[in-house]
């Protein structure tokens, strides 16, 4: 069976979505051959060439998923990566021939949602797509409640937006997909210390990053949360895992 009939039993889920995925890709067979696995599976696709019209489409198209090469001419993938994280939350996949843990959990540092090695199979590509995605659907019918409110945060699961409250206003905090994930289980038993393991399991549970991965969304996540003003969340537990932070 070749690869286009294995991602046969995927492709009904992403036909109802119809997700226009960017890709960023500045070697065109690369490309062509991932535009293809995409709409096979049901995706709606556009391709950029390198990263400054990369920032262009994705500002004027809104795609649901980018997936992203680190070396390309004009702008790298970190600096793309950046900036789209600047923006707001879109779903990013980085793709790259760089296999060294200190580049996956630099990819992670800034914002990743997953990282893929080249070469790769297309198939697990577009998989790997589906699970990210799926992941950040996920969360408008996983909870009892569309919306936590956990000290000063009110985090809204159906808008897919968190806001938290300083000094009387309520300033929106800007999250990846994996960083909303993250906040949103530790949210949901605010008390509870969580394992890197179980943490893991729920932010990527298709994905085969290591636990440390785990350390560099939440580092993140805690950066974007002081930015606000406020310290300790999430807090870490020593030897166990995380938790919410202090409430009282």
């Amino acid at each position: 069976m070749n690869d286009f009939s294995a991602l046969s039993h995927l492709t009904r889920n992403a036909r109802e979505t119809h997700a226009l995925i960017l890709i960023v890709e500045d070697e065109p067979d690369i490309a062509d051959i991932l535009i293809a696995y995409l709409k096979r599976s049901g995706f709606r696709t556009a391709h950029a060439l390198d990263g400054q019209r990369a920032l262009q489409m994705h500002q004027t198209l809104k795609p649901d998923l980018m997936l992203l090469d680190v070396l390309m001419p004009n702008l790298d993938g970190w600096k793309v990566l950046a900036e789209v994280r600047h923006r707001g939350n879109t779903p990013v996949i980085m793709l790259t021939a760089q296999d060294q843990d200190v580049d996956k959990l630099m990819g992670l540092r800034i914002g990743a949602d997953d990282y893929i090695v080249k070469p790769f199979n297309p198939a697990e590509v577009v998989a790997r797509t589906q699970a990210v995605l799926r992941r950040s659907i996920d969360y408008k019918h996983g909870s009892g409640t569309s919306v936590l409110r956990v000290d000063a945060f009110e985090i809204d699961i159906e808008s897919h937006e968190v806001t938290v409250c300083i000094d009387g206003n309520k300033v929106p905090l800007v999250l990846t997909a994996t960083e909303f994930k993250l906040l949103v289980q530790l949210a949901k038993s605010p008390k509870k210390v969580l394992s890197r393991a179980e943490l893991l399991a729920t932010s990527s549970p298709e994905s085969d990053s290591l636990e440390r991965t785990v350390d560099s969304h939440i580092s993140k996540l805690r950066r974007k949360i002081e930015d606000l003003g406020l310290q300790g969340v999430p807090a870490s537990i020593r030897g166990v895992g995380y938790r919410f932070g202090s409430i009282a």
